[in-house]
């Protein structure tokens, strides 16, 4: 399929015109095209589909693997998950990957996004993240400093392995999400955290926990205070000496790039006041800057310093130099966007959750701030993603950028018939207008500093990693 048609999922639909939704107060103008084209992108702009191993590949005990922290933690704690199944199995991509293939290549993508248990190389260029597989029960994982150096060992491994065939290295993805959930909240392993304890703690929580239902696991004894700060600080160094590693001694001779995929959720000030303003700044600070500032500056946003203190890991001279620049390339994810307003609270306990004192809410003045998709934490607002891409160019210094997950969700309907399934109108707007706001990012400023798209979290059926198969993300929708 030549390029012009590489798009072809989402601009053979039929014209849906686009939503209005408030954009600072105004009414934005509705897109006058009948659709995004290929065309409106330059050449070297590549579109994809995005994936994780545990959500869609299947072979748990395949190929003398050893076992993930999700096979631990679903098998011997089914409760994890909302249906109590796991992914033992999930869509069997690990047997049926050359057929997966070549329905990417149907489709039309140019580029598709693997993890790491193991890579079959295929034609679409691939954007492989590298994870360390060291049990979390033998020296506590990402707690433990001692994680760097079997990190960077896996890492190496997989450069020297697959470095001829892969030109793009992420070696971590939403490394805010892993500290969160599986050491704030406990929703994912090692399953660490507490329950809140004050008001503020429960709202915020929920608000921002990624998930419509709760674990039906309780969190084990942990710090939400300290021990987020410490994984993330742990998960920044594995990443850099892990930069370091390749830019030493494979870059050169593999020619390819590296980089860190972090998520976002935007957050829009309640109000205009100053307060409000402060607040969605450390809103943001505390999701994204956390693990990109230090990237840029070698060192963590100011507002987490002034705000979590002692708690907060510092880098030495050494690591600061070592941290900083340490990409080529920025991976963002979006979804969806909150309202944030200033939260004075000061609790008897520290919490991440309210270190970053703001109220999160996706409604003003009763008014949500777009519609819901299946997930209660996923509203539909296209212009975030035009404010994330002009604010991470201001503030880090134009950077490469590949949007590297960004999708929509549905209830999994099993009843539906095939031709039902692909009456997607939804998922078809969703795209158009993120495109829309995308394409209008990139007209602001240099086109060239972003360079990728990755139109689903999903290629096939992608299940959540709390809602199984209950609620998907897909490209490809997979019927029995």
């Amino acid at each position: 399929m030549d390029v012009q048609n590489n798009l072809m999922v989402i601009a053979s639909a039929n014209d849906y015109p686009l939503i209005d939704y408030p954009f600072s107060g105004d009414q934005v103008s509705r897109y006058n095209q009948t659709k995004i084209k290929r065309s409106d992108f330059p050449d070297d702009f590549a579109f994809g589909a995005a994936s994780s191993a545990y959500q869609i590949e299947g072979g748990w005990d395949a190929g003398n693997k050893g076992l993930s922290v999700w096979d631990v933690f679903t098998q011997k704690t089914p409760g994890g998950i909302v249906d109590g199944s796991n992914g033992c199995v999930a869509v069997d991509h690990y047997n049926k990957f050359r057929g997966d293939v070549a329905l990417m290549k149907k489709v039309g993508l140019n580029l598709t996004d693997f993890q790491f248990h193991g890579v079959e190389s295929c034609q679409e260029e691939e954007y492989v993240l590298a994870y360390a597989k060291k049990e979390f029960n033998e020296y506590g994982g990402f707690l433990s400093d001692k994680i760097v150096k079997d990190f960077c060992e896996f890492a190496e491994v997989c450069f020297w392995e697959f470095g001829d065939r892969v030109k793009h290295w992420i070696t971590l993805n939403e490394p805010w999400c892993f500290t969160f959930r599986g050491y704030v909240n406990g929703q994912f392993p090692p399953n660490h955290g507490k329950a809140p304890t004050i008001q503020s703690e429960a709202i915020k929580r929920k608000h921002i926990l990624r998930s419509s239902s709760r674990s039906q696991v309780a969190p084990m004894a942990g710090d939400p205070g300290r021990e987020p700060y410490i994984v993330g600080h742990n998960l920044i160094l594995s990443h850099a000496y892990a930069v370091d590693i390749y830019r030493r001694k494979y870059q050169e001779s593999q020619g390819g790039q590296i980089g860190m995929t972090n998520v976002i959720d935007w957050y829009e000030p309640l109000t205009n006041s100053k307060e409000d303003q402060d607040a969605a700044r450390r809103a943001i600070d505390f999701m994204l800057g956390w693990f990109v500032e230090p990237l840029i500056t070698g060192d963590y946003p100011e507002s987490m310093i002034a705000n979590v203190g002692e708690r907060l890991p510092r880098f030495t001279e050494k690591e600061e130099k070592l941290v900083k620049g340490s990409y080529d390339f920025l991976g963002i994810n979006y979804y969806t966007a909150l309202y944030a307003a200033n939260d004075p609270t000061n609790p008897t306990t520290p919490s991440y959750l309210t270190d970053s004192h703001y109220e999160a809410s996706y409604k003003r003045n009763g008014v949500l701030i777009g519609p819901q998709a299946a997930s209660s934490w996923l509203h539909i607002v296209p212009w975030g993603i035009y404010k994330v891409m002009l604010f991470i160019q201001e503030k880090y210094n134009d950077p490469i950028i590949y949007i590297t997950e960004n999708g929509v969700d549905e209830l999994n309907d099993k009843t539906l018939s095939s031709t039902e399934c692909l009456s997607d109108e939804i998922r078809v707007n969703y795209h158009q207008e993120h495109l829309y706001y995308l394409k209008k990012a990139m007209n602001m400023n240099d086109p060239s500093f972003e360079k990728g798209f990755l139109q689903m979290m999903g290629s096939f059926d992608d299940s959540s990693c709390i809602h199984s198969h209950t609620i998907v993300f897909r490209v490809v929708s997979i019927i029995p």
